[in-house]
Order: C-alpha cells, then structure tokens, then sequence
C-alpha cells in the first residue's frame, strides 16, 4: 500500500509524457468540432467566444439600441463561464500536487465523466447534430446548454492541466501560441536531428488537425452523442496512460520556497 501511493504522489516527469500530452492535443480537435458543427461556437477556444460577448455588448450602442440576447450570445457566455469553472477545478490540483501522477489521473478522469455528461445530456436533447448555416443552429433547446457546458468545462480543466505540466505542449487548447512559438524557434530547420521544443509543438498542431478530422468523420456517422461517448471511451484511455510515464526525479538541493506548480 505504501508503495501505491508513494507511486501515485510521484511527480509525473513533463518531458517524458509526450503520449498523453498528444492524445490531450487529439482530444482538443475532438470535441471542439461536435460543438463547432452543431452551433458555430468553440468549447475550447474562448477567444472566439469573449469577442462574441463583446459583439453582443456593441449591438446596444449600433444607433439601433438592439438590447436582444441571442442564442449565439449564450451559448458563447455558457462556453466562457463553463470553461472558467473547469479550469478553477484544475486549481484543487494545487492542493494535491499539480505534478503528481494522481492528480493527472483523477484530473483526466474528471474530463471524462464531464465528457460523458455532455454525450447523456446532447442525447436526451434530441436534438440534431450538425448545422449547416449560422442562422440555422443545431442546438436550440435548454439541455443542449448542459451539453456545452460539461464540455467546455472539460476543456477547462484540460487546458489548465497541461498548463501546470509546463512543457512544450504548453495549454494543449490553444495552439495561437504554440503556431508564434514554432514559426520563432531557433532550430526549426534542423532537420536532421530531433528537436524536442520543434517537435513537441509539430505533434501538438497535427494531433489537434486529426483529432477534428476524426470526430467529424465520426459525427457524420453516429451524431454528437456517439461521438462525445467515444470522445469519454479515448478520455478514460488517457487517463491510464498517467499510470505509464515515468516519474521525475526529485531536484537535489531544492532551495527552500521553491513553489513547484508555479
């Protein structure tokens, strides 16, 4: 038993957890086009989102006084909001041990249940899965708002876990940066070695590519639900692999104060 949690209470070594980091990166492209598809609205990227937030504040000084609150605009505010939530439950990491082997287990498993709470509640929706023009959402109804939010909020605590790992995989959300940090490296065109800094990002910006690509030839084929259980089935896979990548050996003469999830 003592030597469970002493596995368990390791620190995963950042640097060497290169698989579940991607399939993070997969999973990012995953669920955001089950959302993108049916509604226009990002569940992972919230850049997107806070604009329309800031368009629908603009429409009440158009000359026009439009004080309307369309369905975009909440879907939007549900995204943003659920996302902020999930990643404040990435903070209870923090009082684990952001870097501890369980906290990235039972974090990923979190993302999981979020995930299969969001494919219970599309399902009990009935509603369609794909939109085919902005002005025609798939998603109308009250319940399809739970759907949003347990997978922005998944995203959420995704996006702030990965952070806390701090490696080249940076958020696994937003790949904004990781496109700035690429096109900057220094060794970008050192082709004939390995270059993890390059690398890591080249795998994050692609995973990302086939992880949308997948779920839409999935979407197509069984509809957001199925798509979003599927989705919880590649969660629960990641979160044995935390179980898999080696741990960190612990820094010698740490100097006092260092804060090791800053």
């Amino acid at each position: 038993m003592s030597t469970l949690k002493q596995i368990l209470m390791q620190e995963v070594d950042g640097s060497r957890a290169s698989a579940p980091l991607t399939a993070y990166c997969f999973m990012t492209g995953y669920i955001d086009v089950v959302c993108f598809s049916a509604i226009f609205v990002w569940c992972a990227f919230q850049t997107g989102n806070s604009v329309q937030l800031a368009l629908a504040l603009a429409r009440l000084f158009n000359g026009s006084h439009d004080y309307s609150f369309q369905l975009v605009d909440g879907q939007s505010l549900c995204s943003v909001l659920s996302f902020i939530f999930g990643a404040f439950i990435g903070r209870l990491g923090d009082k684990i041990g952001c870097k501890t082997r369980l906290w990235m287990i039972l974090g990923t498993f979190i993302q999981t249940l979020f995930t299969i709470a969001a494919a219970i509640a599309i399902w009990k929706s009935g509603q369609r899965s794909v939109s085919d023009s902005r002005d025609d959402p798939a998603w109308t109804n009250a319940i399809s708002f739970v759907c949003i939010g347990f997978m922005s909020a998944s995203m959420g605590l995704q996006g702030i876990m990965g952070k806390r790992l701090n490696t080249q995989f940076t958020t696994t959300v937003v790949l904004t940066t990781t496109w700035c940090e690429l096109i900057t490296e220094p060794q970008l065109f050192h082709f004939r070695r390995l270059v993890m800094s390059r690398d890591h990002k080249v795998m994050a910006i692609v995973f990302l590519f086939i992880g949308a690509f997948t779920g839409r030839a999935i979407l197509n084929k069984f509809g957001s639900a199925g798509t979003l259980g599927v989705g919880a089935g590649i969660r629960f896979f990641i979160t044995l692999l935390w179980f898999f990548v080696p741990g960190k050996k612990a820094p010698k003469n740490l100097p006092c104060g260092v804060d090791l999830c800053s």
